[in-house]
């Protein structure tokens, strides 16, 4: 027995229709009256608004058993539930059923998907039906935010620049995947991929097997006042010297935060600012510390790292946080020779905020001059 379901907006896309549904999808292009096309924020899944007199282009397809399921998967992702329409289609009408996401859309207004937005979601829903035959609806629930994030780090690495001026200029097509899985998924998820890769005498090497954390790209702030010539750092419990087993699991860092999937990292970095420390910043006074994987042999996530120019006055430390993500967070406003001293004690054991103080202290008197007017200036 199969259902007819209406698809709209951007879901009609045959190759993303098929990923959901684990087989080809063919039907017939239909309009559905007295409702126009929304977008949900901020995962943008498209949704039907009612509207008397407006209509939504889409297609109506006929799915069994176990692809309706599928799409009852997809959808609940979103919260949304099935409803009985009434469509028309090559000038007759038929009865479908269609999905209704219950929250308010974001976007009244939407027609569709930018590119980089379709292939995240290609991308991010690949993942996650791949993982809908064995993972609870629990895992795939928790793990749809990162997919996305997953997904649009992976946009932002095709598109990348990727100099090789002392490396060889190597390319995808230099690694071959034998067999690729996920064993693991709930926020974050474990990749484990047999695989050859080439060696440099030109020949592929033995199949290997190789497992890394599955996270996102980030970004890192250190926010620098060059007139007072302080910095502010944050203080937060770490489960990752917690279970490393150190006595002491609550790290001096940078603001820190996961780039949102359908974000810049520089729009990160000024929202992070102002979750973790509510401070302000502006967007041309990110200066680029560098781009990079803090650990590429074991886990996917990629930092942008920066320096941010801005007023640290007196009382702008204290305790901030999401608690929606159960974060507490302590700001200090640190003079930069005490920032150095706690990096040479060893009090300062991560990585980003080291490099983002050696990158202040090699452009400090660049930005104070800079910021301070010169005798005669």
């Amino acid at each position: 027995m199969t259902q007819t379901v209406f698809l709209f907006g951007p879901l009609c896309d045959a190759k993303l229709a098929e990923v959901i549904l684990h087989k080809r999808a063919t039907g017939q292009r239909a309009l559905l009256h007295d409702y126009r096309l929304g977008m949900v924020g901020p995962s943008i899944m498209p949704c039907l608004v009612p509207e008397p007199g407006a209509s939504v282009d889409g297609m109506v397809v006929a799915v069994d058993a176990p692809a309706l399921a599928r799409l009852d998967i997809f959808f609940g992702l979103h919260s949304a539930e099935r409803f009985g329409v009434v469509v028309e289609g090559a000038g007759t009408k038929m009865a479908a059923l269609a999905y209704h996401v219950g929250r308010q859309p974001s976007d009244p207004v939407s027609t569709g998907w930018t590119k980089d937005q379709s292939q995240i979601m290609h991308l991010a829903t690949a993942e996650i039906m791949g993982l809908a035959d064995r993972a609870p609806i629990a895992a795939l629930h928790a793990r749809w935010p990162m997919a996305l994030a997953h997904a649009a780090s992976q946009v932002r690495a095709r598109k990348g620049d990727d100099p090789a001026q002392l490396r060889k200029d190597w390319t995808r097509n230099d690694v071959e995947l034998v067999h690729g899985a996920m064993p693991y998924a709930w926020y974050f998820a474990v990749a484990e991929d047999d695989l050859r890769f080439r060696q440099f005498d030109g020949a592929f090497s033995a199949v290997v097997k190789r497992a890394g954390l599955v996270m996102s790209d980030a970004v890192t702030v250190l926010p620098y006042d060059p007139v007072r010539d302080i910095v502010m750092v944050i203080e937060q419990f770490r489960f990752g010297p917690w279970l490393r087993g150190a006595g002491n699991a609550w790290l001096l860092e940078p603001i820190a935060g996961r780039v949102d999937p359908f974000e810049s990292p520089q729009d990160c970095a000024l929202r992070e600012a102002q979750e973790e420390a509510q401070i302000t910043l502006r967007a041309d006074a990110l200066m680029s510390v560098g781009h990079v994987y803090p650990s590429p042999g074991a886990i996917t996530e990629f930092l942008y790292q920066f320096v941010a120019l801005c007023d640290l006055p007196e009382g702008s430390d204290g305790v901030a946080g999401l608690d929606s993500e159960a974060e507490d967070i302590r700001s200090h406003l640190v003079p930069f020779d005490r920032l150095m001293a706690l990096i040479a004690s060893g009090e300062v054991q991560n990585g980003p905020l080291l490099q983002s103080a050696y990158w202040l202290a090699l452009n400090r008197d660049r930005l104070r001059a800079d910021a301070v007017p010169q005798d005669g200036g």
